[in-house]
């Protein structure tokens, strides 16, 4: 993990969808060895916006010391962030945090991979490192949830695993979340990743825990200093936490990626 700035230039910009934007970073070669579900700061050229916003890595391309993020419009900085032109400049720190523990190459075991909005950009890496583990394009099934036909990346996944699609309203794929997916396309997972809104991964977690399989999830919550310093970002723990005493695991330092049975939801 690096705490220093490092100043990335633009390479690429895509408008994926509505308010989706994808950019693809020059960065330097400590932050190009990020591992999935780890996520960078980007800093604002606009100092009255003193802290960070983080966002998760989608892809890395290590030789060319090259990383992609996807994320959505939420305010004034991701704005600015996607307003970014080929040649312009950002500030970034990372790669930040935990993130998913890799197994090893087992084409005998199913992946399952849990996408849900905004979570959906950082299972892309995920995937395409499970595959380059050796891992079985058909032992790697990903379930994107959207809100509706308005989709993004689904077919980015087709290269790593095998994709199914839900949507909230039904206008794409099974009508219902990535749980209901799993159920109706018949999947049965001996190993679940998962990145999303809370209420999906609660959903998740019980789940698994019904069913007697391993999860991994990535918690999305708002965050300050990106470092653990503050304790803006915590989630209640099932055991006591070294740094600060009580049940809580600060989700930019211990996470964002935690297994289920972890973390209270």
């Amino acid at each position: 993990m690096s705490k220093a700035k490092y100043r990335a230039k633009v390479i690429e910009k895509e408008r994926l969808s509505g308010d989706i934007y994808s950019l693809l970073l020059n960065v330097g070669p400590e932050v190009s060895e990020a591992v999935p579900g780890q996520f960078i700061d980007l800093y604002s050229e606009d100092k009255s916006r003193m802290l960070p916003r983080p966002i998760s890595i989608c892809d890395v391309d290590k030789e060319k010391q090259q990383m992609r993020i996807v994320f959505r419009i939420a305010g004034a900085g991701t704005e600015e962030f996607s307003l970014k032109e080929p040649g312009d400049e950002i500030d970034i720190v990372g790669p930040l945090g935990n993130g998913y523990y890799m197994p090893e190459a087992d084409g005998n075991e199913c992946h399952v991979l849990l996408g849900g909005g905004i979570g959906i950009p950082p299972m892309l890496y995920l995937a395409k490192c499970l595959f380059e583990s050796g891992i079985p394009k058909e032992s790697i099934k990903t379930v994107l949830g959207f809100r509706d036909a308005d989709t993004f990346l689904a077919g980015e996944f087709e290269k790593y695993s095998e994709v199914y699609i839900t949507s909230d309203n039904g206008a794409v794929g099974i009508k219902g979340n990535v749980i209901d997916g799993i159920k109706e396309y018949g999947i049965k997972a001996d190993k679940i990743y998962a990145c999303g809104p809370t209420p999906m991964l609660r959903g998740i977690k019980a789940f698994t825990k019904e069913n007697g399989i391993s999860a991994q999830i990535s918690l999305e919550e708002r965050m300050a200093c990106g470092i653990g310093a503050c304790l803006a970002c915590v989630c209640k723990s099932e055991e006591v936490d070294d740094h600060s005493k009580v049940n809580n695991k600060r989700i930019c330092k211990d996470g964002p990626v935690f297994f289920a049975e972890e973390v209270v939801l």
